[in-house]
Parts: C-alpha cells; sequence; structure tokens
C-alpha cells in the first residue's frame, strides 16, 4: 500500500507550471518501467525524484516533456498534464512542449559552438528574433543561470573550453532562453565538484522563484537541501511524496524509511 500524495490548494494549481499526473504507467518494449503514477507537481517549487537506480525516476522525468517517446518500441497510458492540458493529447505540438518544458542532463552537452550561439541556439530556431532582441535573450538567460559575469568577455569563444561546471550552467542558461514554465534536471551536479555543485544548487533555489523546477538525484543530502517536495520511487511506483522535511524526518512508508536511512539502494 503506497501513500497518497497530498492534493494541492486549487490556488496554487492554477498558477504556470502546474503538472498533474493521473495513472501514468510507461513500457520499453514489454519491460514496464512505470506503474500507475499519480502525482501533482506545485509550481514555483522544486521537487526532488528519489530511489535506487532502475527505479523508473529518470523515466519518469523524461516523459514529462516526451522525451522517451524518441526511443523505438515504447508506449504508455494515462496523462501528464501541464497547466491542465494533456501533454500526450493528439495535436500536441511537440517542439512547442520542450520548449515550455526544458531538460538538464546529467553529463554537460553545450554543442560544439561558441558560448553566445549555444544559448541563442533556441531563441534562433524557435522564434528568429532580431539581432538586438537575440543579444537581450542570450544576456538574460546567462544572468539567471548566474553565468554572465564570468563569460560576458568570451563570449565568441568555444563553449568547450568552459570547465565542467561552467559547461552545466550554460547548459541550463540554454533552456532558460526559451523562456520555459518548466525546467527538468537529472542528475545536475553528479559529475561536479563540490564548489561546482554548490553554484548549481544555488542557482537552483533561485531559478525556483520563476519556475517549477524536478529534479532527479541519488544524493539525499542534496534532495534534503534543495528541494521543497519529494517523490520516493521505487521498482516503478510512487511509493510516498509529501514536502522534503516532513517525509526525510517522518516517512509515512516502511519503504521510505528503510532508503531514507540507508538499508537498500
Amino acid at each position: 500500500m503506497t501513500e497518497a500524495p497530498e492534493r494541492l490548494t486549487e490556488a496554487v494549481a492554477q498558477q504556470r507550471g502546474h503538472i498533474d499526473v493521473a495513472s501514468f504507467s510507461f513500457w520499453y518494449g514489454k519491460t514496464q518501467a512505470l506503474r500507475d503514477i499519480e502525482m501533482e507537481i506545485a509550481p514555483r517549487e522544486v521537487t526532488a525524484l528519489i530511489g535506487p537506480s532502475g527505479c523508473g525516476k529518470s523515466t519518469f522525468l523524461r516523459s514529462i516533456n516526451r522525451l522517451n517517446e524518441l526511443i523505438p518500441g515504447v508506449r504508455r497510458t494515462g496523462e501528464i498534464r501541464l497547466d491542465g492540458e494533456n501533454i500526450y493529447q493528439a495535436g500536441m505540438d511537440v517542439v512547442t512542449l520542450r520548449q515550455r518544458v526544458g531538460m538538464v542532463f546529467q553529463r554537460w552537452n553545450p554543442f560544439p559552438k561558441t558560448i553566445y550561439d549555444n544559448v541563442a541556439y533556441g531563441p534562433r530556431i524557435n522564434a528568429s528574433p532580431k539581432a538586438a532582441a537575440l543579444e537581450e535573450i542570450v544576456e538574460s538567460a546567462l544572468r539567471r543561470a548566474a553565468l554572465w559575469d564570468e563569460v560576458k568577455d568570451r563570449l565568441r569563444d568555444s563553449a568547450l573550453a568552459l570547465s565542467g561546471g561552467q559547461q552545466q550552467r550554460l547548459c541550463i542558461a540554454r533552456a532558460l532562453a526559451n523562456d520555459p514554465e518548466v525546467l527538468l534536471l537529472d542528475e545536475p551536479a553528479s559529475a561536479l565538484d563540490p564548489i561546482a555543485t554548490q553554484k548549481v544548487e544555488e542557482l537552483v533555489y533561485e531559478l525556483k522563484k520563476e519556475l517549477t523546477i524536478v529534479i532527479v538525484t541519488h544524493n539525499l543530502q542534496q534532495a534534503a537541501r534543495i528541494s521543497d517536495r519529494t517523490a520516493f520511487f521505487y521498482l516503478g511506483k510512487l511509493i510516498e511524496m509529501g514536502g522534503t522535511q516532513r517525509l526525510f524526518t517522518s516517512p509515512v512508508e516502511e519503504r521510505t524509511e528503510a532508503y531514507i536511512t540507508g538499508r537498500f539502494g
């Protein structure tokens, strides 16, 4: 028996960036990766997804912007609603969806282009803004990613010359340039050193003032530090979800407590 996640108030649920998941299941071929997920993700908060490897966290994260559809042989049932609209409904523009729901991966992946062109890439493809407007978009995205002061004098240099932590923040800036309402982070700091990790965590804390953020992390201390709510996944199921402080100090489910205390996982 899993703990039913608490429902958000109507006022909160009506804000931009609200995600509501109903009976969502997912398969890779014959292998079921997610089983009847029911949850709400609050806007303007950080929701952490925790659980042992292979429990479905990243599959669920990639389902929020339909990135899993690029894999042959997958199928799903149920709904994921963004601002009340089912993202899997017929006629949904997936390109537009991925502008609204940006994603940053575990390993930074800047394009082999200049710093400027990395950030400008999405707006150029999606909206074709004038040069002056594009410069404003690039500067704004880099500022929001807490990277502007470090790169403003070398925007025409290769992005690949940046440090790992800077490249990861550049990838966040690249997502922010599309003005998303949701940002998905798949273990964004797992390959970074402690100082770079701290910068990413501080950035996440600032960005939640304007975005809905969902982060997959294996680092329980990180989840406790930066998230407002935490969801514990196990064997493709959502076992328990709630406020992070409550879930970490007094989990309802025995499996949640066992994972948090290190008895398995």
